[in-house]
């Protein structure tokens, strides 16, 4: 089965689907191991691990792809939601991000209505006029016959053009052929339960993580509000942080590394010193 079918097959059976954020090898396989079968490129986690900065539309499709290549390599038999933030352009670039991301091995591609470039500010989502959102999801989901990726839409407008408009939105994503619909910051449980009526029987998606303007449910909340899938972009990222703080701060103090730092095996174990000396073995001279 190709990744798009596995992921089609693992959003038919009953229950909640935890997609865990990853942006890199490491992040990709620690997810892997831990026996999660699907991970979200995260376009916010990319930002912070490359540029060291905010999530904020700096990011390329470039570096973005490059991240997908990591993450695949680490984790080939992981299924990949990538983040396609606005297709990058028009609905011909849109167009090429699908189609790039589904030959690549991506299971699911994400897809926003935002206006870009971006505004010049870290606050609101200004958004594509309803018919411009529309063509980049009919291409998005046109492309995607090439290699049967699944095509995620994404409304942003709610916080800029309200939640009527959103539900509106979403409806036409649907009718359009997305697989996959997600609300971005609904306020609360009926605006949840309006986007996932609106999908018609379709999966939605939710972000988990705590963050500023939005209700954020529990995940058996998600689950009794009709959610499918939860992804939770600082589960692994704001612990990593705090770990290289902690790192660093017993550097200064004097010492070698923090009281949360992984024992030398562990580590070893960890990065795959003990597998790459069982692959190896067959080719000593």
């Amino acid at each position: 089965m190709t990744p798009p079918d596995r992921l089609r097959a693992l959003l038919a059976e009953p229950g909640f689907v935890t997609m865990p954020a990853v942006w890199d090898g490491l992040s990709a396989k620690l997810a892997a191991v831990a026996g999660y079968k699907t991970a979200f490129l995260s376009g916010s986690c990319v930002a912070a691990s490359r540029l060291g900065g905010p999530d904020l539309d700096l990011i390329s499709f470039a570096e973005m792809f490059d991240s997908f290549h990591m993450v695949h390599g680490a984790a080939p038999g992981t299924l990949i939601l990538a983040d396609g933030d606005h297709g990058y352009g028009n609905p011909l670039n849109v167009q090429r991000t699908v189609r790039a991301y589904g030959r690549a091995g991506a299971a699911a591609i994400l897809i926003e209505d935002k206006i870009t470039p971006r505004q010049l500010t870290s606050s609101g989502k200004p958004c594509l006029p309803r018919e411009e959102a529309r063509m980049k999801i009919r291409a998005a989901v046109q492309a995607a016959k090439d290699s049967g990726i699944l095509v995620l839409a994404r409304t942003d407008c709610r916080p800029t053009q309200g939640i009527d408009e959103a539900v509106a939105r979403i409806e036409m994503f649907v009718e359009e052929g997305a697989d996959i619909l997600f609300l971005d910051s609904p306020a609360d449980d009926a605006e949840f339960r309006r986007a996932v009526a609106a999908a018609q029987g379709r999966p939605s998606f939710a972000v988990l993580s705590p963050g500023p303007g939005r209700r954020i449910p529990t995940r058996p909340e998600a689950e009794a509000l009709g959610i499918k899938i939860g992804t939770y972009p600082t589960a692994m990222l704001s612990p990593a942080i705090a770990g290289m703080q902690a790192g660093l701060a017993a550097l200064v103090a004097g010492g070698a590394e923090s009281d949360m730092a992984l024992a030398p095996a562990a580590l070893r174990e960890t990065l795959g010193y003990p597998d790459y000396d069982v692959q190896g073995k067959p080719f000593l001279v």
